[in-house]
């Protein structure tokens, strides 16, 4: 719980930094969260069943969608021997799009570290899909490499798209 507190705190200050939009021709979209959510019981990565994740990101998207920035999640499970184990993800966004007012989707390549003692795993490919309602919750949906995760609910924290 205090790694999570702290991980949110951090992602906050980073996320805050982040310049504002100006008004106008808009060129660019910010994307800004720091949040936590539950997934539903089925979700699961590399063996290990999840519980919900952390997140926080800084990304801008451009109309010829290119993007820039960090995102980073801490995917919350429990290891074959029923403890506690946390997956960290770690990615740059290199392109993305605004579909729909309130949704945003950023890719590129992150960096996996299982939580279990093995060196990680560099450049796997990620999606993500921010789905934001009025109140700054929603849902985010995260392929990593090849797994489809299930879209986790955002229950703590919060997302905009401006």
């Amino acid at each position: 719980m205090k790694t999570r507190a702290i991980t949110l705190a951090a992602v906050l200050a980073a996320v805050f930094a982040l310049p504002p939009v100006r008004a106008g021709a808009q060129t660019e979209t910010a994307v800004a969260a720091a949040a936590a959510g539950i997934y539903p019981p089925s979700a699961s990565y590399g063996g290990i069943p999840l519980s919900g994740l952390t997140f926080g990101t800084g990304v801008t998207i451009a109309t010829d969608g290119s993007a820039g920035g960090d995102f980073h999640t801490t995917l919350l499970g429990t290891s074959l021997l029923g403890q506690p184990q946390e997956i960290n993800v770690d990615g740059k966004a290199t392109s993305g799009s605004v579909p729909a007012a309130g949704t945003a989707t950023f890719a590129g390549n992150a960096s996996v570290d299982m939580g279990d003692g093995t060196p990680p795993i560099p450049a796997v490919p990620y999606t993500v899909t921010l789905a934001v309602d009025a109140n700054g919750r929603g849902t985010l949906t995260l392929v990593l490499g090849t797994t489809n995760l299930p879209a986790a609910t955002v229950n703590e924290g919060s997302m905009t798209i401006e």
